[in-house]
């Protein structure tokens, strides 16, 4: 999860670890669920998220949670954005989306070190 100002500079990120859960839809469903939930104990009122899950953004944005595989994932990320209009969700495709890859692929240069003594803000930053 990245967390970026309106001008694109990096604040924060934020890395989310899913024990035994490897299909892409589910990580990237849990994913935006727990950004939801991050930036709102945070105190943040208007966010827009951004990700390259076409058929889980269209899914939130249509309100259509009739998934067996997310659908009650899907189900708490639409209740969120009812209950706070300041959030919503876009789709960025991967091609354009160079934060997201840069943190994806530094991530798996990592893996299975451990990255927490990385600074990711300042190095995307130093990138952008």
């Amino acid at each position: 999860m990245i967390i970026r100002d309106p001008g694109g500079q990096v604040l924060l990120v934020q890395g989310v670890q899913f024990d035994g859960v490897d299909d892409p839809i589910v990580i990237e469903s849990l994913v935006l669920r727990e950004a939801i939930i991050w930036c709102l104990s945070l105190g943040f009122s208007v966010v827009c998220f951004e990700g390259d899950a076409k058929v889980v953004i269209d899914k939130i944005n249509q309100a259509s949670t009739r998934d067996n595989q997310i659908g009650a994932i899907l189900e708490e990320i639409v209740g969120f954005f009812a209950l706070h209009s300041g959030l919503s969700v876009r789709f960025v495709g991967r091609s354009s989306n160079r934060v997201a890859h840069l943190v994806a692929r530094r991530a798996l240069s990592l893996y299975p070190a451990s990255c927490r003594n990385f600074d990711f803000a300042a190095w995307l930053n130093s990138r952008m």
